[in-house]
């Protein structure tokens, strides 16, 4: 599934990693799909979790190099 959309927030840590995704989904459309970028290991527990609560999907969680790619598709 390719991202349609893309939020980097390598360097940030909690909370801003999880209140920019809660606002980047706020402003996707649904089918839309948001990659998320963060080095932040405690976002490996917040955003699925965030992401359960708003009633999208997680598509995938990649880790690689100490970065983590959450690819996310927006729910109706």
């Amino acid at each position: 599934m390719e991202p349609t959309h893309r939020l980097d927030v390598l360097g940030h840590y909690c909370p801003v990693p999880v209140s920019q995704t809660r606002k980047a989904l706020a402003k996707l459309d649904g089918g839309d799909v948001l990659l998320v970028l963060t080095d932040d290991p405690e976002t490996v527990h917040d955003i699925p979790n965030l992401i359960e609560r708003l009633g999208h999907r997680m598509v995938d969680v990649l880790k690689e190099a100490g970065e983590f790619r959450f690819i996310i598709e927006v729910g109706p």
